[in-house]
């Protein structure tokens, strides 16, 4: 997250001039665990069928998975390093699991290759030899004549998450198959998975699918994995709401278009969806509240040092960070109880207690109060300061909000109007008058969700924030110069005249 630094610097005791101070007891913090579960079968281990593509490849499902999750931990030890990630096979003729050599009975045909951990060296080379080497990756691709009951399987999964990340608001089990129905003749396996699957969805863990359908037969979820399967918010307030939509089936063309389906469908929910804030109030009228949730949509992605190494000693060591503040005339250690925070007025320095501090900063509970409304015509382009947060409807503190948010939201667009708010965040955050603009749904070209409908909450700058443009001269290029630019510019047309973020991946990563 982009305050991570700042609240880490409260916590320490460091910088504390900052607008914003953050209510520790109220924030969790919000890591990420994944376990990656690809099944190992003779149909995921069939080559797909050769294909006149130049960029044909013979990747079968499972490598094209194994793939994945290689591409997806690489890109989470860079932009996330303290989330884990762990890669399940099961289905396979060995055994292993958490502490166990190869063999272990502990839950046959279930091959744990990376356990769920932060990522390190030794589980990137692991993955990365089963990728790129083809004998370590026939002795291990081996698949069981034994069928393995998917009860199991999640109660394995169930074991790994409480053991290895029992605090963590987010915890996600993907699932890659293109078994539809693995109890088509055994009802009692199948209610048995079921029952393992609400236990998983009661520890907060949400189950995702990613299926792949064979050349012959179209993935049907319906015959099992819709029972197992639930798109209700897990009890953990903190944890990530599931998305609406549902993964399209990968079709088995050929190597390339498989890898390059379950790349974009894992990629699309690699990042936990987190509330910035949970079951804010929003007062549309005098004694008239509902309660809403916001979230982050857009946020760029940068890489993150994890940790500093000390390189000059006779081994590199992870280095822990200490801060220490010292008097200039003694340079004698101060402790906190000394500190305190003064400004300065007429030449003198005032002091104020905490107490003082926080009620100065303090302009009453979080909650968005609209104060107006106003054609959105007349929302200038440039009153874009910060990123605006998407808003949703809860039904937690207020039965009927998202009713009443619906109707908001249509009359908005309907009329094209937006909503005029003040705005305060979290606990002793600044207030802030921003925008609330309707968002409408929609829908991409395989008729799926791409946007759901909601409200922005954007926030609108202040008389201090305005900045005068800097005067610079006019310098006009020759005609002929701009003939010839416009030919360059008319080959710089986006495909159907749209930015997809998804399809251009960020080369700093």
């Amino acid at each position: 997250m982009a305050d991570d630094e700042r609240w880490r610097r409260d916590s320490e005791g460091g910088d504390e001039e900052e607008e914003e101070v953050v209510d520790e007891t109220a924030y969790k913090t919000a890591k990420d665990a994944v376990l990656f579960v690809i099944e190992v079968s003779r149909s995921m281990l069939t080559p797909p069928p050769i294909s006149d593509s130049k960029k044909n490849d013979n990747d079968t499902p499972t490598s094209a998975a194994v793939k994945c999750a290689y591409a997806l931990m690489q890109q989470r030890i860079i932009s996330n390093p303290n989330d884990m990630m762990g890669v399940l096979l099961y289905g396979t003729e060995e055994s292993k699991f958490q502490g166990d050599e190869r063999g272990s009975i502990s839950y046959p045909h279930c091959y744990l290759l990376t356990d769920l951990q932060i990522p390190d060296a030794k589980d990137v080379k692991a993955l990365k030899t089963l990728v790129e080497d083809e004998e370590e990756s026939k002795q291990l691709l081996i698949p069981t004549s034994i069928s393995v009951p998917m009860s199991d399987l999640l109660f394995c999964a169930n074991q790994i998450f409480t053991t290895k990340a029992p605090n963590f608001s987010s915890r996600r089990l993907f699932i890659v198959t293109d078994n539809d129905n693995p109890h088509a003749s055994n009802s009692k396996l199948k209610s048995s998975a079921a029952v393992r699957a609400k236990d998983l969805y009661d520890l907060g863990v949400v189950i995702e699918l990613f299926p792949i359908s064979k050349p012959d037969q179209n993935f049907d979820r319906a015959k099992f994995f819709d029972d197992i399967i639930y798109n209700a918010a897990p009890l953990d307030p903190s944890a990530p709401a599931p998305l609406a939509t549902v993964s399209t089936p990968s079709a088995a063309k050929d190597g390339v278009s498989i890898l390059s389906s379950l790349l974009s469908s894992i990629n699309s929910r690699a990042v936990a969806r987190r509330a910035l804030f949970s079951n804010l109030p929003l007062e549309i009228g005098p004694g008239f509240k509902i309660s809403v949730k916001g979230y982050i949509l857009l946020k760029r992605q940068e890489p993150k040092r994890s940790c500093y190494v000390y390189l000059k000693g006779s081994k590199p060591e992870i280095a822990a960070g200490l801060t220490t503040q010292m008097a200039d005339d003694t340079a004698r250690e101060v402790e906190k109880v000394e500190v305190k925070k003064a400004y300065k007025f007429g030449g003198e320095q005032i002091a104020f207690t905490k107490e003082e501090i926080a009620a100065l900063r303090n302009f009453g509970d979080p909650g968005i109060r609209i104060i107006g409304f106003k054609p959105i015509s007349m929302l200038p382009v440039w009153a874009n300061l910060k990123p605006a947060t998407f808003i949703y409807p809860s039904e937690d503190d207020y039965v009927g909000s998202t009713r009443v948010f619906s109707a908001l939201q249509q009359k908005l667009l309907k009329d094209q109007k937006m909503g005029l708010a003040w705005f305060v965040a979290r606990k002793n955050a600044a207030p802030q008058i921003a925008a609330i603009l309707p968002g409408a749904e929609k829908i991409d070209d395989k008729d799926m969700q791409a946007m759901p409908p909601g409200m922005w909450v954007a926030p609108l700058p202040f008389a201090d924030d305005v900045r005068h443009n800097p005067e610079t001269p006019l310098i006009r290029a020759p005609e002929q110069l701009i003939d010839l630019m416009r030919e360059v510019v008319q080959q710089l047309q986006l495909p159907k005249a749209e930015y997809d973020p998804s399809k251009y991946p960020n080369p700093g990563m």
